[in-house]
């Protein structure tokens, strides 16, 4: 008979714990972004100044750019132009209508040599456009934040087409997965446990970064995120 089933169970107890404890600070963070984004008056097009590598936000579903506000003012202090996609309202549309917005936004504003800064449905939009469109020869890389790259099992159980659409086997998730070559230009960072996508996010092919936190929304505080940006941009 097994001498170590007690403290395994312990170590079980410990981890649910912690990862209770995440979520329930992750969803505190969540809607206190929602809170800024339903308050906010700044302007948008107020940090698309700088002389630095220009960046494009792109936010999750259910977010509008301003979800991303306090990150983007943190580059933004380091001379960075940051465009806002102001056109993908709170993302809800779907994930190739979201890229053509992004991908027009590039060519209309002239903007080359770009980093997508992206959060979780963000990160799919990005790869899209740098997969599928034209104007992705006008990314230079991408730092995704607990994108769903490999879709969530939660998705079906959605009651929206929205959230169902990150199946993995949605026809779009499928040919973003078969897009293997855009993963060298990508960054993916994520927590250790994210209870939006159980998968995980990380990438084949691309540079994964796995934070000691953990969370779906409160993993965009964690300084590595910056770093990552600015590893890719300067």
């Amino acid at each position: 008979m097994s001498t170590d089933a007690g403290p395994r169970h312990v170590s079980r107890i410990a981890a649910g714990v912690r990862d209770l404890d995440w979520w329930v600070r992750d969803y505190a963070y969540a809607l206190n972004g929602q809170v800024r984004a339903l308050l906010g008056r700044s302007v948008p097009d107020d940090l698309a100044r700088g002389e630095g590598t220009p960046l494009v936000l792109l936010p999750g579903i259910y977010e509008t750019w301003r979800f991303l506000e306090p990150l983007a003012r943190v580059l933004h202090d380091r001379g960075h132009p940051v465009h806002a996609v102001t056109a993908l309202g709170d993302n809800r549309r779907p994930i190739a209508e979201a890229a053509g917005r992004v991908a027009a936004l590039l060519i209309e504003r002239g903007l080359d040599d770009v980093v997508l800064v992206a959060h979780s449905k963000g990160g799919l939009i990005g790869k899209h456009v740098m997969a599928f469109d034209p104007a992705g020869e006008r990314v230079r890389a991408m730092v995704a934040v607990a994108t769903p790259f490999g879709g969530s099992r939660y998705s079906s159980l959605m009651p929206t087409p929205s959230l169902r659409a990150f199946r993995s086997g949605d026809a779009t998730m499928r040919a973003l997965a078969a897009a293997a070559e855009a993963n060298a230009r990508i960054t993916s960072v994520y927590g250790a446990f994210d209870p939006h996508i159980p998968e995980g996010s990380e990438l084949a092919g691309a540079r994964n970064v796995r934070l000691d936190g953990g969370g779906h929304f409160r993993v965009l505080a964690d300084p590595r995120v910056i770093a990552e940006v600015v590893r890719v941009a300067e």
